[in-house]
C-alpha cells in the first residue's frame, strides 16, 4: 500500500470510532466553514443565534464566538429524558444543520456550509476551563478584529 493510501485508511478508521463523553463534563468545540470566504455580518448573527438556541434545553452554553470562518463553543451537554447527556454529535448536527440552512437562505445558495469534521476537547479542570474561555474570548482580538473582547458583536459569554 502506498503511504498516502495507508494514511487515508487510518484517517477513515479514526473518524468512525465512537465518541465517548461523560456526564457533567464541559466540552470545547471548534467547527470551520467549508469555504474560507468570510461569513457576512448577517450570517454571523444567524449562526450565533443557532449556537445559543438550545442553551438550557440541550446544553449549558458557557460561551460562544463566531469568527469570520469558524466558531468556538464552550458547553456542557444537559441530560436527555433518560438522564444521559445529549450526545455531542447530535448537538453539533443541530447547530451546524440549522445554521447552514439559515446562511444558505440568507445568501440565496444551497449546499454544505461547514466542514464535516469538528474538533472537540473535554475540559478536565477549572484551570483548563478558564484557559479555554480566555482563548475563546481573545480570538477576535488575536485576529485583529477588535481591541478588546467585549467589543466583538459575535461573542457571547454566560453571565456569572
Amino acid at each position: 500500500m502506498a503511504d498516502s493510501s495507508i494514511l487515508t485508511h487510518k484517517y477513515e478508521y479514526r473518524r468512525r470510532m465512537p465518541h465517548y463523553q461523560l456526564a457533567g463534563r464541559r466540552i470545547f468545540v471548534t467547527f470551520c466553514r467549508l469555504l474560507r470566504e468570510p461569513f457576512s455580518d448577517a450570517a454571523r448573527d444567524l449562526i450565533l443565534g443557532h449556537c445559543m438556541h438550545d442553551h438550557r434545553k440541550r446544553i449549558d452554553l458557557e460561551a460562544a464566538v463566531v469568527m469570520p470562518d469558524h466558531a468556538h463553543l464552550l458547553l456542557n451537554p444537559l441530560p436527555d429524558d433518560q438522564g444521559m447527556p445529549h450526545s455531542l454529535p447530535f448537538i453539533l448536527k443541530l447547530i451546524k444543520g440549522m445554521s447552514a440552512r439559515s446562511v444558505n437562505k440568507l445568501s440565496g445558495i444551497s449546499g454544505p456550509v461547514w466542514q464535516e469534521e469538528s474538533f472537540d476537547h473535554v475540559v478536565r479542570s477549572e484551570k483548563s476551563f478558564q484557559e479555554k474561555l480566555e482563548y475563546l474570548r481573545q480570538n477576535p482580538v488575536r485576529r485583529g478584529l477588535v481591541a478588546k473582547p467585549e467589543d466583538y458583536r459575535w461573542l457571547w459569554v454566560a453571565p456569572k
